[in-house]
């Protein structure tokens, strides 16, 4: 599983160095900084269900995809009034960071290290 961590930690590190979330639609002011966090919180996620669950982490990734979308569109209609959208759509973001984390550890631990 190690190795699976240090791949994610480069590759999201690639991917926060690069802002790939702003260029995906997330808050430009936010966009790095919820791609830390949702590291932190992917590794630790991972950590505590001991390297399983990929196709849980690939389903939270799905719905968190859809939860940040629907944030943005519900926060820019509403021309930034709708606190919750914002919201839904800062921490959706978070949320995939921390499912793509987990999602690639995940990935390397069940499958690509035992071939």
């Amino acid at each position: 599983m190690k190795t699976g961590i240090v791949i994610a930690l480069i590759l999201m590190g690639i991917a926060t160095y690069f802002d790939v979330a702003k260029a995906l639609g997330a808050h430009p002011f936010w966009s790095q900084q919820v791609m830390l966090i949702g590291l932190a919180v992917g590794i630790l996620a991972t950590l505590i269900t001991r390297g399983r669950g990929f196709i849980f982490f690939a389903l939270l990734l799905g719905i968190a995809a859809l939860i940040s979308w629907q944030g943005k569109t519900r926060f820019a209609a509403s021309y930034a009034e709708d606190a919750l959208a914002g919201q839904l759509w800062h921490y959706g973001w978070i949320a995939i960071a921390a499912a793509a984390t987990a999602t690639l550890i995940t990935l390397w631990t069940q499958h690509v290290s035992k071939t």
